[in-house]
């Protein structure tokens, strides 16, 4: 090996392994891909942390130049995002998905407005059937985007349904002020429209290697949709379900929704407690605060303990930190931050 290239090795979760050649200027990703390890990712620019992985051993630097959506907090405890990332001398990276994660490969595929039901001020659920002919995967947790019909702009966002329901998909939707989509949903769309639908994309999804565990679930606002996936995904598991807590917040009682979906959720699993919040206007059975301040001690059972977090960088950040001291490992604690795409 001469002194212009280095070994790297990919360590998925379930213990398989790929060694890659890296040639100097290339990203760590590029040259994974071309060598066809099953890795997941979308941008290539670092923007989305589809590709992130932890560097174990050796020495990988951000590209000069490059940016990347890590906190300088999690690029010291050895986060990288291997598609701006390059190797300095051999490296041992770990993936926070087993190899077979990455093997769902993301397609294009169009979809015919089902409706459009307005659920709180400024959330709405886009229900979408697949044309017929048309189809793709996903699992509970990851994303998709869709091409804004009039304006071609692409925006994000993760099923609150599950593979199960196709070719019936839906996806809860906040509204911004002059949003591309949320114009065209509120003034435009019909039923039957047709929107192209690109995926599946993202890290974030249920780990069904951690399926005898407790599982937490933090959302806020929109941040539900991936966690009600999630939640419908272990119900489909057979067997024995694991203990579930879930913790939803929003600002106030009437920006909150999907309320009895989640009861009816607890019916369906008795293992489900809900804990729902509001910033402010508390009453009944809401609690005052928000989705982490709710986090109790005991909550943890274990150190096998796995969390899902989903919602603004705010939110992800406190709760990762209230998590780690309640005993959950950083490993087990998987996020998504939800921004506005405007």
């Amino acid at each position: 090996m001469n002194d212009q290239t280095h070994q790297v090795t990919l360590r998925f979760a379930d213990g398989a392994t790929h060694s890659v050649q890296t040639e100097v200027g290339r990203s760590v990703l590029d040259v994974a891909l071309q060598a066809g390890a099953p890795l997941i990712h979308q941008c290539h620019s670092g923007s989305c942390s589809s590709c992130i992985a932890t560097l174990c051993e050796g020495d990988a630097i951000t590209r000069p130049g490059a940016t990347a959506s890590l906190l300088s907090s999690e690029y010291a405890a050895g986060q990288r995002l291997l598609c701006v990332t390059r190797a300095q001398s051999d490296c041992v990276f770990e993936l926070p998905y087993t190899s077979t994660a990455g093997q769902v490969t993301p397609v294009t595929a169009h979809a015919f407005v089902d409706s459009v039901d307005r659920l709180a001020a400024n959330v709405i659920r886009l229900n979408l059937e697949l044309a017929e002919g048309d189809w793709l995967d996903f699992r509970p947790g990851q994303y998709l985007q869709i091409e804004v019909p009039g304006v071609e702009a692409l925006r994000s966002y993760s099923p609150s349904s599950i593979a199960a329901d196709l070719p019936r998909l839906s996806l809860l939707v906040r509204l911004l002020p002059a949003g591309a989509m949320s114009t065209w949903l509120q003034e435009g769309a019909r039923p039957d429209d047709v929107v192209k639908v690109k995926g599946p994309y993202g890290a974030f999804f249920l780990r069904e290697e951690h399926r005898r565990a407790k599982h937490i679930f933090i959302a806020g606002g929109t941040g539900l949709a991936p966690i009600l996936s999630m939640i419908d995904g272990i119900r489909q598991w057979g067997g024995r379900k694991p203990q579930m807590l879930l913790n939803f917040g929003c600002a106030t009682p009437d920006a909150l929704f999907c309320l009895d979906e989640l009861e009816l959720r607890r019916q369906w699993l008795p293992s489900l407690e809900t804990r729902i919040t509001v910033d402010r206007g508390a009453e009944g059975a809401l609690l005052s605060g928000s989705p982490v301040a709710a986090l109790r001690e005991g909550d943890v059972t274990g150190p096998d303990t796995v969390a899902y977090l989903c919602g603004p960088q705010p939110m992800i950040d406190a709760a990762t930190r209230r998590l780690i001291e309640l005993g959950v490992p950083p490993e087990h604690i998987y996020s998504e931050q939800f921004v506005a795409s405007n």
